[in-house]
């Protein structure tokens, strides 16, 4: 099986809204903060940014500040006191500002646009959803976190309200440039020229306002046609959709665009998008069937056991798919997609089972590291983190440590839009091991500066690392330091490490690590990565009872800063 192509750019599916469920288990506080940097994430994003549904976006937004508003007031109180009777509200307030924050995404999403205007309705309707999740989860809140203070419970109180009350749908000039598309869709069929004007409605509405632009949603649509090709559904009312919107854009490059824009001198990538999930990867080449025990020959193709062991009885010697003659009639399992198939059509006891088999299996050895990402196995992982047995999402986690120490499977997993997943597990996975885990996968992508940098752009990242550099058991604090070693490679996290505190945090393992264990690595991090931490003249370091190699490691780091940095030590 030839793995899927990986030219494509880090983008999850349009519309799918992966989400990371807290396991129950969860303490309120942990749950709460992680719960207060996703809404403030929610509420900084733009109206403008959106030029589609932006009145219900405007809306989302201003609900996302309200609530953020309402979570500071319960926090500022008091943490300590929060029943766990909370967890049930707070994690479906979790899972909702997840989903609203990929809706947020995809109406600003450049390249999407006429996408997002045809699927406009769909879109309101699953606001609409997060909203009355939103209001759902209010009413399940104890009245003693609601009204942990006056200001609290107005604030609750309005956000109940007001996402209760919400009616979003398309405005009246998403109405009005829809209802444009489908008439100018029309007279393409009959063959007739469109009216002009009725196209700039259209592509004022999107905001295609270039060539350029023109062309990135062109080829966000041929990506979509591909994938939908590619899965064997090629016939159906979406493809006919697509294929008439292509034509509309590809007329508006030809017609109305007289000249190539400068931007497009730099060569536009295509904004492609991955498939989420490829479950034609499972089907038998020959039935076109789920296969329950896959086999490879010795073309490396894989097949049913039953169907290919028919074809062979029936004479024929060669390959299914690629035609060549099969050199033997040896038929090898594969182990590494009869797992996945469990993944996706197992019972809880089967993933279980599967999860733990694939953790095994990837952590030792490099061929079966290759032979999961093959098969598609990190999609159907990223999957499995929602499941709320602990025991599945642990062994999801360690799975997909593993797979991202191979290139292809750290690829796989930003293309399928698993880094905010993998930062939610950090935050309110069901095991501190789990947690840790998910630590450590950030570290291996933070190895490709691309990535850092897209890791950086998760507002809780960052702060998350630091808090567990400050707070975590030793483990933790390891995993974090060297994950925090990464995303620093990218100049854009230099600021955002600042402000969250993690020159503070280093500086006080530096003082607090008698063994020197962790004030070891601090030393590394310091050295290599002090002069993007912090503006000059900006630290005070004081370290105190650091053993001795730390300690002379540090001073002769220190007397070569000096002429950059005003420091006070003590030894």
């Amino acid at each position: 099986m030839q793995p899927p192509p990986r030219n494509q750019p880090k983008r999850r599916r349009l519309l799918a809204l992966p989400a990371v469920c807290p396991c129950e288990g969860i303490a309120p506080e942990p749950l709460l903060a992680s719960l207060v940097s996703l809404a403030a994430d929610v509420a900084s994003r733009r109206a403008s940014d959106a030029p589609v549904l932006r009145r219900a976006v405007r809306h989302a937004v201003r609900l996302a500040g309200l609530l953020l508003a309402f979570l500071e007031e319960v926090r500022d109180a008091d943490t300590s006191t929060l029943p766990f009777s909370a967890v049930l509200g707070l994690t479906e307030l979790h899972v909702s500002m997840q989903k609203m924050r990929f809706l947020l995404t995809d109406c600003a999403r450049r390249g999407a646009r006429l996408w997002v205007l045809v699927n406009a309705g769909q879109i309101a309707s699953e606001l609409r959803l997060c909203l009355g999740s939103v209001a759902a989860a209010m009413d399940v809140l104890p009245r003693s976190v609601v009204d942990v203070s006056v200001e609290a419970g107005e604030l609750g109180r309005l956000v109940a309200d007001q996402a209760g009350r919400a009616v979003l749908r398309p405005d009246a000039g998403d109405r009005l440039a829809l209802r444009s598309v489908r008439s100018i869709m029309d007279q393409f069929k009959k063959g007739v020229a469109p009216d002009s004007e009725d196209v700039m409605r259209v592509l004022r509405r999107i905001g295609v306002e270039t060539w350029s632009q023109c062309s990135e949603e062109v080829a966000f649509l041929d990506s979509e046609l591909a994938a939908r090709s590619d899965a064997g559904d090629d016939s159906s009312s979406e493809v006919v959709l697509i294929n008439g919107l292509m034509a509309f854009l590809v007329y508006c490059r030809v017609v109305l665009f007289d000249r190539i824009d400068s931007k497009q001198a730099d060569a536009v990538r295509p904004a492609t998008c991955p498939e989420w999930i490829r479950p034609e990867a499972l089907q038998c080449p020959i039935t076109l069937e789920l296969m329950t025990d896959p086999v490879t020959v010795s073309t490396g193709q894989t097949y049913d056991r039953a169907s290919i062991s028919r074809w062979m009885k029936a004479g024929c010697r060669t390959c299914p798919v690629t035609g060549e003659r099969l050199r033997n009639a040896d038929l090898v399992p594969n182990a590494a997609l009869y797992i996945v198939a469990k993944f996706s059509t197992g019972s809880t006891e089967e993933r279980r089972k599967a999860t733990c088999e694939a953790r095994k299996l990837s952590k030792h050895s490099l061929f079966y590291r290759a032979r999961f990402v093959e098969a598609n196995a990190v999609p159907w992982l990223l999957c499995l983190l929602s499941i709320m047995d602990a025991s599945v999402q642990d062994n999801a986690v360690a799975s997909l440590l593993s797979l991202s120490k191979h290139p292809g499977g750290r690829a796989a997993l930003v293309e399928a839009g698993g880094i905010g997943l993998v930062v939610d597990v950090v935050n309110v996975g069901a095991k501190a091991e789990t947690q840790q885990n998910a630590v450590a996968i950030l570290f291996y992508l933070s190895s490709n500066a691309e990535y850092a940098e897209e890791i950086g752009r998760f507002p809780e990242a960052i702060p998350t690392l630091v808090r567990l550099i400050r707070e975590g058991a030793q483990r933790g604090r390891k995993n974090a330091m060297v994950s925090l070693y990464g995303l620093l490679q990218s100049p854009s996290n230099h600021a955002k490490a600042v402000a969250a505190g993690a020159v503070a945090a280093l500086a006080g393992l530096l003082c607090s690590d008698r063994d020197g264990d962790l004030a070891s690595d601090t030393v590394s991090v310091l050295q290599a990565r002090l002069a993007q931490l912090v503006e000059r003249k900006a630290l005070n370091l004081v370290v105190v009872g650091s053993s001795p190699t730390v300690g002379a490691s540090y001073f002769c780091f220190i007397s070569s800063a000096c002429s950059s940095y005003d420091f006070f030590f003590e030894l």
